[in-house]
């Protein structure tokens, strides 16, 4: 739960244990908008402020599912100048995400690095109960094929953010969100699954 500027603090924290963290972050959004009703923080500017504090590796930074609504012709630019990889959600369709997971263990190497989900990444068919859907996302089986991808790379935290339970009376997101959860945690460092 929680809006995705929750992860802005997190990163701060994690960063100054750390230093600048790699980033697997899952969303409809990029979230690297400079400011919105005259705020530099909210949920749509987490990532723009994380680069600006430094708190990112921006060469180990991959963002999937990106699609959506824009406010700018090359919605992209941004990331890309950093150096963020960005894989829009057409080209996960219909697809093993599983390649894409081999290049990215190999792209974030053995460095600490941090999952951020936010559940819109996933198509509304699958996860209503969030503020802002975008049609075409993620299956439920790529969510996983993306975490269980994270298995063995230096997991030092993780988030699941934008459920919004009171948008979809069938529970369908709560769902998927807690076992998204029970997923990162074990692909955490350490645990140990059959």
């Amino acid at each position: 739960g929680g809006d995705h500027t929750i992860t802005y603090p997190i990163l701060q924290a994690l960063a100054a244990k750390h230093g600048p963290v790699g980033l697997v972050h899952v969303d409809a959004h990029t979230d690297t908008g400079d400011g919105a009703l005259g705020e530099k923080i909210y949920h749509g500017s987490t990532f723009r402020r994380c680069v600006q504090e430094g708190l990112l590796d921006c060469g180990r930074v991959v963002q999937i599912g990106i699609r959506g609504s824009s406010y700018d012709p090359d919605p992209h630019k941004y990331c890309r100048e950093q150096g963020f990889r960005v894989v829009p959600a057409e080209q996960c369709w219909m697809k093993s995400l599983e390649p894409l997971m081999r290049e990215v263990r190999a792209q974030l190497g053995d460095k600490p690095m941090y999952i951020s989900f936010d559940i819109d990444g996933l198509d509304p068919a699958y996860a209503p109960g969030t503020g802002t859907p975008e049609i075409a996302g993620l299956t439920p089986a790529q969510a996983l094929e993306i975490i269980r991808g994270c298995k063995g790379l230096n997991i030092v935290g993780c988030d699941l953010v934008e459920v919004a339970p009171m948008y979809d009376v069938s529970g369908n997101t709560a769902l998927l969100g807690a076992n998204l959860l029970f997923e990162m945690l074990c692909v955490l460092p350490g645990v140990k699954t059959l």
